[in-house]
């Protein structure tokens, strides 16, 4: 879980002052403050494979990909999802968004718990949103929870494909992995470079 620093009384407009002045992100739930921790190298080839598949897939589309700079606000909390996609922005400010089409997270052995248990729950109640992705950094799993399906959890391995319904895109495991270094992906790299 992030870093919870003491619970303090401040309004919500105090909290985004604060947060475009901090020098680093900080989550805000339930009245209190969560510092998000650096990111590993991992982590951040992930962040990158996807928020790169979602921009090539979405450059001539109404629907625009952010990365992990901007907010989701959901009644009086803000989180940063690591890659989003908005299709139809109903809010007026240039830091967060109230209407995300689909939210992808990176799991960490810091984050994994609150990502699957408070930003999951909260995220799934967002109207808007039709795919929840969470992508493991440490082992090779994609986990896929679809609004249309119940919100049932649809796990992806190496050899895999999957298709973000939401906005039509099919990806292939292997590259939202590329360049990450864990045992899955060399592994997965020697079997098929014998096999060619």
């Amino acid at each position: 879980m992030p870093l919870k620093q003491k619970k303090v009384a401040i309004s919500e407009e105090e909290y985004l002052i604060g947060e475009e002045a901090s020098q680093i992100k900080n989550e805000f739930y339930d009245g209190e403050i969560y510092a998000m921790s650096g990111a590993s190298k991992n982590h951040e080839r992930i962040s990158g494979n996807i928020y790169v598949s979602l921009y090539a897939h979405l450059h001539d589309s109404p629907c625009e990909p952010f990365a992990s700079d901007v907010k989701v606000k959901l009644g009086n909390d803000f989180f940063y999802p690591d890659a989003m996609v908005v299709c139809d922005d109903q809010t007026d400010h240039d830091y967060y968004t109230e209407t995300p089409t689909l939210i992808v997270e990176v799991l960490s052995k810091s984050t994994r718990r609150y990502d699957e248990t408070i930003k999951r729950t909260a995220y799934q109640s967002i109207p808007t949103l039709q795919e929840y992705i969470l992508i493991e950094q440490d082992f090779v799993d994609v986990e896929v929870c679809r609004k249309n399906e119940g919100w049932q959890s649809k796990h992806y391995l190496l050899g895999d494909e999957f298709t973000l319904d939401s906005i039509g895109l099919t990806i292939k495991v292997e590259n939202l992995y590329k360049r990450v270094k864990i045992e899955d992906i060399t592994e997965f790299l020697k079997t098929r470079n014998n096999r060619g």
